[in-house]
């Protein structure tokens, strides 16, 4: 009998008497909260957020690694989920990975955002410095080679052409490459390597 007492431990009770996982429970319990939320019911959504946010509040962290910025996407991403609360579909997945996928979705574009951000303040910043009559003479001719390389890129096709420009003018790594232009990050490597090769042969670089 203890035995028996002892495996059941943890087990909550469902409306027919069977004994239910504790993770099965929260699960009803958060799926229960968002259905109510989503019919507008405040108390509701408060009891959702703190069953929740430490962990959505965590997931952000570890995307974005800005204390101050994570409680400002947190707090976007529970105004997203009680906007959105009526599209939760239960059978596609759970509460919380419907909620954590929010959260990261928000948190990437926050990271991208300052990325951005950041890349123009930079731009903004060498553009802005004062120039001297040494560095206008090797601006003259880094503006020759730069004639050189449009036209040179001219000689690529229409895939490489755009990966070359995002990866060595835009600034992108490979993957964001990949990413901003929805392909495998193998073939965005790939366009990236032949481009680069046509554009040597192009200009007449030697290897």
């Amino acid at each position: 009998m203890r035995r028996k007492h002892k495996d059941m431990a943890g087990l909550h009770a469902a409306p027919d008497g069977a004994p239910v996982a504790p993770q099965d429970a929260e699960r009803a319990r958060l799926a229960g909260l968002l259905r109510a939320s989503a019919r507008g019911d405040e108390a509701a959504f408060a009891q959702l957020y703190d069953a929740t946010a430490a962990r959505l509040n965590g997931l952000v962290l570890r995307v974005v690694r800005d204390p101050a910025q994570t409680e400002e996407v947190t707090q976007e991403v529970f105004v997203e989920i009680w906007r959105q609360s009526a599209r939760f579909d239960e059978s596609a997945g759970s509460p919380l990975a419907w909620m954590m996928t929010i959260a990261h979705r928000r948190a990437v574009d926050r990271v991208r955002s300052a990325e951005a951000s950041s890349r123009r303040d930079t731009t903004y910043e060498q553009r802005s410095r004062e120039v001297d009559h040494d560095a206008t003479a090797e601006a003259a001719t880094a503006n020759l080679e730069g004639q050189r390389v449009r036209a040179a890129l001219k000689s690529l096709t229409d895939a490489q052409r755009s990966a070359i420009e995002l990866a060595y003018f835009g600034g992108y790594t490979h993957t964001e490459v990949a990413t901003l232009l929805d392909l495998p990050l193998g073939t965005a490597k790939t366009r990236i390597r032949d481009g680069l090769i046509r554009l040597r042969d192009t200009l007449g670089v030697e290897a």
